[in-house]
């Protein structure tokens, strides 16, 4: 079950820093909702990386 949780952990991770870097880099201009989703996937890692 813990290594379940570290790869959801992990996956999360990157989805975040995709979503980041399609709402800040990647679009034309600054775009809030994919950064502030990127920054939810990092909240949501944290607690599955805590619980291990």
């Amino acid at each position: 079950m813990n290594s379940t949780k570290k790869l959801v952990g992990i996956i999360l991770v990157i989805l975040g820093i995709a979503m980041i870097y399609i709402g800040g880099f990647h679009a034309p201009k600054l775009m809030l909702p994919p950064i502030i989703t990127g920054i939810g996937f990092f909240a949501i890692a944290s607690v599955f990386f805590k619980e291990n």
